[in-house]
C-alpha cells in the first residue's frame, strides 16, 4: 500500500481542519519513524513546480494548504468582475450563518444540503463572515458568525434588524395525498 498517497487522502478528506500526528499514527498504523519518513517524502513530492499544494504542520497538526506564490491566481479567483454582486449560493449561507451563529461548516452543509466550503471561503475572503471561536463538537471545528462588513453590506444596524422568519405553514399528511382535480 502506497502510505504517501493514503497520507493524501486523508489529508484531503480533513480539509480545512487538518489531522492530528496522533491520529495519522494510529490511522496509518506505522512507527513514528515510519510516519517521519513518508511526510518527509511527501512534502519532497510537493515541492516540484508541478504541484499546487503543500503540507503545512503546526502544533503536530497537518493539513493541505496552497502555494504561497500561486496566491495572485486565487485572488484572481475570488475577485471576479461582479466583486460586489453575490451568489445565490453565498446569499443562502449568508442567511443561514446570520441566523444560526455562532455555526459550524457541516451544519451550513447540513441545512444547505450540499458542501459550503468554497462559498464559505469567498465569504471569509469578502469578510462578511469570520471565524469566532471554537465548537465543543469533537475535533473542535470552527464557529463562523457574520461580520459588520455584513452588517453594512445589508444596511442593518444589528442582527435584531434581520427580518424575522415567519413558521412554515403547516400541512396534514391528508392534503398530501388528497387529489385537487375535481369532476363536475
Amino acid at each position: 500500500m502506497n502510505l504517501k498517497a493514503v497520507l493524501e487522502g486523508l489529508l484531503f478528506v480533513t480539509g480545512d481542519e487538518g489531522i492530528s500526528k496522533e491520529r495519522l499514527l494510529k490511522i496509518l498504523d506505522v512507527s513514528e519513524e515510519e510516519f517521519n519518513e513518508v511526510v518527509t517524502q511527501f512534502i519532497n513530492d510537493l515541492k516540484s513546480d508541478e504541484r499546487g499544494l503543500t503540507l503545512e504542520e503546526y502544533n503536530d497538526n497537518y493539513k493541505l494548504v496552497t502555494k504561497k506564490e500561486h496566491a495572485g491566481y486565487y485572488k484572481l479567483l475570488v475577485d471576479t468582475e461582479n466583486s460586489d454582486t453575490l451568489s445565490t449560493a453565498a446569499l443562502e449561507t449568508l442567511a443561514i450563518i446570520a441566523y444560526n451563529q455562532p455555526i459550524t461548516r457541516l451544519m451550513v452543509d447540513e441545512i444547505r444540503g450540499v458542501s459550503s466550503v468554497y462559498v464559505m471561503r469567498k465569504l471569509v475572503l469578502k469578510n462578511l463572515i469570520k471565524e469566532v471561536g471554537k465548537s465543543e463538537l469533537p475535533g473542535r471545528p470552527i464557529l463562523y458568525g457574520v461580520t459588520d462588513q455584513f452588517l453594512d453590506y445589508f444596511g442593518l444596524k444589528s442582527l435584531a434588524d434581520l427580518p424575522k422568519i415567519e413558521e412554515a405553514e403547516t400541512v396534514s399528511t391528508e392534503d398530501l395525498y388528497a387529489s385537487r382535480y375535481r369532476e363536475e
